[in-house]
């Protein structure tokens, strides 16, 4: 049996993950996204998608064309999720610096999900910042999720050691 996590309430402005549903939802998000790995910009969007399932802080979703090209290169890794269907992997490279696997999209997710076809996600813990409009986030523990926490967000969250069964 697995130990039931202490759920924070939520304070004025922000959300709890334990609110959020699953299966996971979709919605488009108009703040700015940024993603800054090797002390470049690689990534930023006013049009991105956050998907939000219970327990878990939201994964954010950059269309292709506000992603720098030139700073992903495809891997032969894939996963499966049971809600978004086939995952396939990047490295991130800008110069000398490489992040592997830290970076993924779903090239032909189930209709539930079309909106973030081939748009791509960024592990926060590999980049050198990541950001929510002007908050920076911080990285979602693990090495399995990908959320990007800010202080708008209350947990806690699945991901560090011993939270896989929830």
């Amino acid at each position: 049996m697995f130990d039931r996590p202490h759920r924070r309430a939520p304070g004025p402005g922000q959300e709890s993950v334990w609110d959020y549903p699953r299966p996971p939802r979709l919605e488009p998000v108009t703040e700015r996204l940024s993603v800054v790995f090797g002390g470049e910009t690689i990534a930023e969007t006013t049009r991105g998608h956050r998907l939000l399932e219970t327990s878990h802080p939201p994964v954010y979703y950059i269309p292709p064309a506000d992603v720098r090209a030139d700073a992903l290169i495809p891997e032969g890794r894939r996963t499966f999720c049971e809600f978004k269907g086939e995952a396939c992997y990047w490295t991130v490279t800008v110069g000398h610096r490489q992040a592997r696997g830290a970076a993924w999209s779903y090239p032909d997710p189930p209709p539930a999900y079309r909106a973030i076809a081939d748009h791509l996600a960024f592990y926060a813990g590999a980049m050198d910042a990541c950001f929510v409009g002007d908050a920076r986030v911080q990285a979602q523990a693990g090495d399995y999720y990908g959320g990007w926490i800010t202080s708008r967000i209350v947990g806690p969250f699945k991901g560090p050691p011993g939270t896989r069964g929830w």
